[in-house]
């Protein structure tokens, strides 16, 4: 659960989107060589605290810890006061630095399923991890070649897409299981744009940067790996 150099703003969106509450993480301050941030959500919000390194210990407010196990088994159990509300925070979850998915901080939702716990100890990563994204991206007509934005979200072998953001109903579903490939396409006349191909129909997509549908197709090639490795060791224990 140690970041490194993650940025105060790459912490946030990992554990709003990634975490729940009581999830945290430890990073590198950027005001000084011997600060630490622990980076904390709670409910719909993250607090940020400074730990300082003395060189012999762990400083956090008045409270002093010969390690960060002490620190995170203390305040797994006794409350930080999180705000001038009074929002009580305890360090529940750690935030683990290595996850399956392709970690692209930002722009790739990634999930870690792990067993609730009340200290890092108690923490099994007993369960998959879902790699997820969700954005706007241009899409071609099937019939009318016409141009549309649309909202897409990917979620476990399902890409959706809907009118916008708003939208409570997708217009589609499509079921990645049946998808052969992902790859960028230059055959039409906008930038950015890939292909995902399908027995019935070739989907053509494009993002607003080369560096967005780079992000889709990693990801998207990333879930077409898992979905075949998890077909072949299917076959292999029908066919054993």
């Amino acid at each position: 659960w140690y970041h490194d150099n993650l940025t105060r703003h790459a912490a946030e969106a990992l554990l709003l989107s990634n975490g729940q509450d009581g999830s945290y993480l430890l990073r590198k301050s950027n005001e000084r060589e011997d600060l630490y941030s622990l980076s904390v959500r709670g409910k719909d919000s993250v607090k940020h605290f400074h730990v300082e390194h003395t060189g012999t210990s762990f400083k956090f407010g008045f409270n002093e810890f010969s390690n960060l196990k002490e620190l995170v088994m203390h305040f797994a159990n006794q409350p930080l006061i999180g705000s001038e509300t009074g929002t009580l925070i305890v360090l529940k979850h750690p935030y683990p630095r290595q996850v399956e998915e392709p970690s692209i901080y930002e722009s790739v939702r990634v999930h870690t399923a792990m067993q609730t716990g009340r200290t890092e100890s108690d923490l099994v990563p007993n369960a998959p991890s879902l790699g997820t994204k969700e954005g706007y991206l241009i899409k071609q007509g099937k019939i009318v070649k016409s141009w549309k934005t649309r909202w897409f979200t990917l979620h476990r072998n399902e890409l959706k897409y809907f009118k916008d953001q708003t939208a409570t109903e997708p217009i589609r579903a499509l079921d990645l299981t049946e998808c052969s490939a992902v790859q960028f396409d230059y055959s039409q006349e906008r930038v950015n744009c890939f292909c995902l191909v399908f027995p019935l129909r070739t989907y053509y997509l494009c993002a607003k940067t080369g560096i967005e549908a780079d992000e889709w197709i990693r990801i998207l090639r990333w879930k077409l790996t898992q979905i075949r490795k998890q077909l072949e060791e299917r076959n292999a224990t029908i066919s054993s």
